[in-house]
């Protein structure tokens, strides 16, 4: 079955929607395997973001994703990848569709609410950043 990693950012813990943002994958038979909140430290946020390295945004995903707690969560499901990615919306404001977490909760580009792996290869990488003992596999 495929497995998902989805971070619940700053913005939407400030905003208190965890449980929200949960339901939502749930009501899209989304199982959730494994969770937890943590403050990511500086270090967790630069491994997770190093394809973003030296780009002009760089500095502020870091800021932005460590500034309070994120809940982490692995999901599992069929065709779980595509399905989070489509709850979850674009990224880009004007790119966002009605009904999706970032349509309805995002306040910008940075400040979206959700990350959610792009790929089989990337979900299996940020796993085990923010899941080291993870053995689920």
């Amino acid at each position: 079955m495929e497995k998902t990693l989805v971070l619940i950012k700053p913005d939407a813990v400030e905003q208190n929607i965890i449980g929200n943002i949960i339901s939502l994958y749930e009501e899209a038979n989304l199982k959730v395997i494994a969770l937890k909140m943590e403050k990511v430290s500086r270090e967790t946020a630069e491994t997770h973001y190093k394809e973003h390295k030296g780009k002009v945004f760089y500095q502020e995903l870091i800021d932005f994703i460590t500034r309070s707690p994120i809940c982490a969560l692995i999901l599992e499901g069929e065709n779980c990848i595509a399905k989070v990615r489509e709850i979850n919306g674009a990224t880009k404001p004007e790119e966002q569709k009605p009904g999706t977490i970032r349509k309805k909760y995002a306040k910008g580009i940075t400040e979206n609410c959700v990350h959610a792996s792009d790929s089989l290869e990337s979900s299996k990488r940020e796993i085990k950043i923010w899941f080291p003992n993870f053995k689920g596999e």
